[in-house]
């Protein structure tokens, strides 16, 4: 086993760091980390927390952990940020949202920028969850950047996802129509000291109503961060449905179906590592790309001379 990989399942913080940045880097050292660590994982139970931007996703994330460190548990939290498009940064915010876990040795914290990547959550994220799960976070919540309606990728990562909801924030019937609507475990409907939380709850439940299959209906509850009371009762709710994806066999076929998901995006990544390359710099690749401007053939016949000629390379 990698060094760092052992010093990770000891619980060293600064190894699971490194661990991470090489990861995020896409570098050879954190591919073999991962291939050591992964047959560890499974122990923690991931919880992502999604919404639109100002939402307060990353307060009631905070009071979140805040309920279960109360409980003694060790928590991790993956705070996804955009990034810019012209320089690749990112602020990375939310360690200010949440510092009040900063100094916590039982809390980690890891901000990471999208790099660019769709769907509401960097390239990267799954593989971060892993290192914490393997650390020893118990619980691991990954906050995604404020989503608008196609951002799912969440669905493929978290156990329970909670989408976080404002009163007032325009016509819901519209925000409802979204998909991450119907990817959502349970719904927060936050800041609901504002007028209109009754109301959008009612618009939540309304369309819920016109859902006759669930096996699980997802619950529709209001929090104010600064009252306590409202985000332990949230965190309830969060646990009812660990515990029905538990009973059920459910938590099972989720995280299989990530797993699936999880290989089919790194063949992806290799596949178009290796794509990349072969029609920029090669002969063969440059002659394809040629006969399309051309106006010879299409991309749909070059792309599966390509995937030939792939398949031909790996078999050979």
């Amino acid at each position: 086993m990698h060094p760092a990989a052992v010093k990770i399942t000891n619980g060293d913080k600064r190894a699971a760091a490194r661990a991470m940045t090489w990861i995020e880097n896409g570098t050879e050292e954190g591919r073999r980390i991962l291939s050591d660590l992964f047959p560890l994982t499974g122990t923690a139970y991931v919880i992502g927390i999604t919404g639109s931007p100002g939402s307060g996703k990353s307060s009631l994330t905070d009071a979140f952990v805040s309920v279960l460190r109360a409980q003694g548990k060790r928590v991790g939290v993956v705070a996804v940020d955009p990034s810019s498009p012209f320089t690749g940064g990112a602020l990375l915010g939310d360690r200010l949202r949440l510092n009040h876990h900063a100094t916590d040795p039982q809390v980690f914290i890891r901000s990471m920028s999208t790099r660019g990547a769709l769907g509401g959550v960097a390239r990267a994220t799954r593989e971060i969850v892993h290192v914490l799960d393997v650390y020893g976070c118990e619980y691991i919540f990954v906050e995604t950047v404020g989503v608008g309606q196609s951002e799912i990728d969440i669905m493929t990562i978290a156990d329970t996802i909670a989408l976080v909801l404002n009163p007032g924030a325009g016509d819901q019937i519209q925000a409802l129509k979204a998909g991450v609507m119907e990817i959502a475990d349970l719904f927060i409907i936050n800041k609901a000291d504002l007028p209109g939380s009754d109301k959008t709850v009612h618009e939540v439940n309304t369309l819920l109503d016109l859902i006759h299959d669930f096996e699980y209906r997802p619950k529709v509850v209001k929090t104010t961060v600064a009252d306590s009371s409202t985000v332990e009762a949230a965190w309830t709710e969060v646990e009812a449905h660990r515990v029905f994806l538990q009973t059920s066999g459910r938590l099972t076929d989720r995280r299989q179906s990530r797993t699936s998901c999880e290989v089919m995006a790194i063949a992806v990544e290799q596949l178009k590592g290796w794509l990349g390359p072969f029609l920029s710099g090669t002969a063969e690749g440059q002659s394809l790309l040629a006969s399309l401007q051309s106006g010879s053939g299409s991309p749909y016949a070059a792309a599966q001379d390509a995937l030939r000629k792939w398949r031909h390379f790996m078999l050979s």
